[in-house]
């Protein structure tokens, strides 16, 4: 099958060459951030590839996104330490004032700024956004922010975030997600101010954290868009995120799917390739068709994104298809390769443990499946 922006792709592979398995393996023994090679990203201008052209940006489209974004993860690298830096800026870009967006988009396609912390998850509300409790009250010509965030990463490594906080409470509103608002907050002078971070070590190497804020004293112009409207603009922001992340799952997939070949092809065992086996063949082709099907889904859903169009079932569905697909060829991945899958330095484990998360986050499969058969299938609401 034929790869759209064949160029785009061929300079990202260059570019990860220079961060090899080695240097993976690395961060996570040391828990570090690669900022070496978000630096590197962001110098070649790829992490501001959706940002138009009249803030700095590239003005390219999803579709030449997700295809950084695929080639990242098949190279053997860990998009997962920026990919938040391309869609995350879309929530200014879409309905911040101009004030923001020329105060923080330019920044941002240079790389003197970065915006890639999302405060949205809390400990008792989940995947139930509607119950979060973070609050921020008008107080004159300012707002003031209780609360706590858990899951936010990259903060530590980012001088903004977005933040989604209740301005009326969940009772006062005509439904559930009514009176939530998103505010941009400088990092740089909160975290002296009411900001507490406190990381959180997982199971991948995401510089992930729990976020507390106590009475944080933020300008009224940090609020973005209207009052009460903050829900509302997080979904608008929700299918860039899922295609992203789908074609980083498309990667990923076809990473394991090379190893897993490579290896069949060369591992000998009684006198014979094992790759001549049908029991190793098999589960490498059905993880090979499986991704195919899945490209072809990211790829559906990038160009009606792009064109303007509704996309947000095909967005789910290229998430769910590129998810499951890299989760599988995860497994054969591991399998094919025996014990030696569990040694670090051959890196089928660290992008095993990577890949399984998107079977959780941003959003967890079974969430997707309820989408669709509510949305698309016209299926009773099951919650």
């Amino acid at each position: 099958m034929t790869k759209k922006h064949q160029e785009i792709r061929d300079a990202v592979t260059q570019l990860c060459t220079h961060y090899p398995g080695e240097y993976w393996r690395n961060k996570d023994r040391e828990e570090a951030y690669p900022s070496e090679f978000v630096e590197a990203l962001t110098m070649a201008g790829f992490l501001g590839c959706l940002i138009p052209e009249k803030y700095g940006g590239s003005g390219l489209g999803l579709s030449e996104a997700s295809a950084v974004m695929e080639e990242i993860q098949a190279s053997g690298c860990n998009g997962g330490a920026c990919h938040a830096q391309m869609y995350t800026m879309g929530t200014v870009l879409r309905h911040g004032s101009e004030d923001q967006k020329r105060m923080l988009l330019p920044g941002i396609a240079r790389g003197d700024l970065r915006l890639q912390a999302f405060g949205v998850t809390e400990p008792t509300s989940g995947t139930d956004t509607s119950r979060i409790k973070t609050t921020a009250v008008k107080d004159g010509n300012n707002y003031r922010i209780n609360g706590q965030k858990v899951w936010t990463s990259r903060i530590k490594y980012s001088d903004f975030m977005l933040l989604l906080a209740r301005t009326q409470p969940r009772e006062a509103g005509a439904k559930p997600h009514h009176g939530m608002s998103v505010f941009l907050i400088d990092i740089r002078n909160a975290e002296k101010n009411g900001l507490t971070i406190k990381p959180l070590r997982a199971m991948v190497n995401h510089a992930t954290t729990e976020v507390f804020f106590d009475d944080l004293k933020v300008p009224a112009s940090a609020l973005v868009g209207e009052e009460g409207m903050g829900f509302r603009y997080i979904l608008d922001g929700l299918n860039a995120e899922r295609i992203l992340i789908a074609a980083e799952c498309v990667g990923d997939s076809r990473w394991f799917i090379e190893r897993a070949t490579t290896y069949a092809k060369e591992r000998e065992v009684f006198d014979r390739p094992i790759g001549k086996n049908q029991g190793v063949q098999f589960p490498i082709a059905r993880s090979y068709a499986e991704t195919q099907a899945a490209s072809l889904m990211v790829e559906s859903a990038a160009d009606l994104f792009d064109s303007g169009d509704s996309c947000g079932a095909e967005a789910n569905m290229a998430k769910l298809l590129a998810a499951d697909a890299s989760w599988r060829a995860a497994d054969m991945c591991l399998q094919t390769h025996g014990g030696f899958g569990f040694a670090e330095e051959y890196d089928v484990e660290r992008k095993f443990r990577e890949t399984r998360l998107y079977q959780v986050a941003p959003i967890s499969t079974n969430l997707i499946l309820s989408y669709i058969a509510e949305h698309v299938l016209g299926l009773p609401r099951s919650f």
